[in-house]
């Protein structure tokens, strides 16, 4: 089948350069990757991949959490708070982003 469709994208430079990364050592041109994404599309009438939002892990989630359990996480939150042990928000992502590199 001939190429002659056009595909103009705007996305995030770090991702875009991550995937090349990855695609550079597989032997995979972008475009090709490209196109087999949407070739999956259309032989699998969706996403060829599951999406569906994180779960939250249980030590985290107060749903499945006794009130002790509970009571105990955030006085174990607050102490760390008192103690100073605490990062901004902004560094703490920071820290995430380059160790999922």
């Amino acid at each position: 089948m001939k190429k002659c469709a056009t595909l103009n994208l705007r996305i995030n430079p770090v991702i875009k350069q991550q995937a090349e990364d990855v695609l550079k050592q597989l032997g995979i041109p972008m475009s090709t990757a490209i196109d087999m994404y949407l070739r999956q599309i259309s032989l699998t009438g969706g996403i060829p991949f599951a999406m569906s939002l994180p779960k939250a892990p249980a030590a985290f989630n107060t749903d499945k959490m006794t009130p002790d359990e509970l009571h105990a996480a955030l006085k174990a939150g607050y102490d760390d708070y008192e103690g100073g042990n605490v990062k901004d928000a902004s560094s703490a992502f920071a820290d995430f982003r380059d160790r999922h590199k």
